[in-house]
């Protein structure tokens, strides 16, 4: 029997049989779902990490110097310690590194911390304050929407003026231009001098809800009151310069510092990468997680599959004694309980993939999690889908293609 011939006998048996198919689907579609599902939010979140998360909070070929990382680190008392122990960066460190930069190599300063900010036109409200120097706007690729960012000559003197995001605009300034108005930050005025477009969000946390000012201003006393900084960032004019930079600033670093041959660093350089690190691994948990649940379902369903089957089997035996009697071979027999099998695990899957991508789809829409189908979990889905039918279905057709057409006829006299 012709492999598609097999395939219309399928199709035609599900059909008579609309409600023993559609349980003997549920279990593979339910578990292709979910494998979809799981897989479609992990393949977002690594899409989302990389493109919005690396590059929109630190930058494209661009590193910071810190005391300690922040990002990405499932640390030890120890190491948290040995952590403390260590020197802090201050703005005497900023300005011995920054002459030895090769050219065309940007940086910036960034001190941070949550403060009350009020205004005439709004009850206090909590923002996001960053106090900074250098080219901050331009390696965090700030846009803004009205007026200015702040300029040289006002990060020397300290001048008290403030950027604002977006949330911080509409929160304190309703219906109303903020730019040339003041905005206090923990008591003290600063005249908004501009406002960030739009910034969206990382896992739920507004991107929007900032307020910048000057390192040299007030600012600065009330993210880090004891005078150091948070972190330099500096951004190499190319990706291949980059690593070339990095050495640059630890070799000089060191060096300030009289740190000895073979004494590690006491400071760290944070790339994307270095940040990414840490949920590659989470990643790789997630997937090998994600991929087991739904993979106790498929096995479930296949055990459905080969039940179900076998009570078809007993139910036509008639029917088989008659194909027999007419000349059909064993294998003809085998092979259409086994198309029979793979069809209806097959249906299942790609029904479970589009279940499965509007599970997706909708947790993308309705929570935090981001959302990408990855086209080989598509193919791996049908793959999978079919390979549960076919190993379901072996007991069955094998029982159907060895009995005895002559018991088989007998069966229903």
């Amino acid at each position: 029997m012709p492999l598609h011939e097999a395939i219309r006998l399928a199709l035609a048996q599900i059909r008579v049989q609309k409600l023993k198919s559609f349980f003997t689907l549920v279990g593979v579609m339910i578990g292709v779902m979910f494998l979809i599902a799981v897989v479609s939010i992990v393949e977002g979140m690594g899409r989302y990490m990389e493109d919005d998360f690396a590059g929109r909070l630190l930058g494209a070929n661009t590193f910071t110097l810190r005391r300690f990382p922040w990002f990405g680190n499932n640390t030890t008392r120890q190491e948290w310690e040995e952590w403390q122990r260590r020197p802090r960066v201050y703005a005497a460190d900023v300005g011995f590194l920054t002459p030895t930069l090769p050219p065309g190599t940007r940086w910036a300063v960034e001190s941070q911390n949550n403060a009350m900010a009020s205004s005439a036109y709004a009850r206090p409200r909590q923002v996001e304050a960053h106090a900074v120097d250098g080219d901050y706007f331009t390696i965090k690729k700030y846009d803004l929407t009205a007026g200015r960012a702040i300029s040289p000559q006002e990060y020397q003197l300290g001048t008290p003026v403030v950027v604002i995001g977006d949330e911080v605009a509409k929160f304190f300034f309703p219906n109303l231009s903020p730019v040339g108005r003041d905005l206090r930050i923990a008591g003290i005025p600063y005249q908004v001098i501009g406002v960030i477009a739009h910034q969206g969000s990382l896992f739920g946390q507004s991107l929007d809800g900032l307020a910048i000012a000057p390192f040299n201003s007030p600012l600065h006393r009330l993210t880090n009151p004891r005078g150091d900084i948070d972190g330099l960032l500096v951004q190499s004019s190319t990706s291949m310069m980059m690593n070339d930079v990095m050495e640059m600033v630890r070799e000089s670093l060191r060096a300030h510092r009289h740190l000895r041959p073979g004494v590690p660093d006491n400071f760290v350089m944070e790339t994307s990468q270095s940040a990414l690190a840490f949920f590659e691994r989470i990643k790789s948990t997630m997937t090998i997680i994600g991929a087991a649940l739904p993979g106790i379902s498929l096995i479930v369903g296949g055990m459905v599959i080969m039940n179900i089957m076998l009570v078809s089997v007993a139910e036509r035996t008639h029917e088989i004694g008659i194909r027999k009697s007419l000349g059909a071979r064993r294998k003809d027999i085998l092979r259409q309980f086994l198309a029979e099998a793979a069809t209806l695990s097959t249906l299942g899957a790609i029904i479970g993939i589009a279940l499965g991508i509007l599970a997706a789809k909708l947790i993308a829409l309705k929570t935090p999690l981001p959302a990408a189908v990855a086209p080989w979990s598509l193919v791996v889905a049908t793959l999978l889908g079919t390979v549960v039918g076919i190993v379901s279905g072996v007991v069955p057709a094998r029982r159907a293609s060895r009995l005895d057409p002559i018991e088989a006829l007998r069966h229903e006299t």
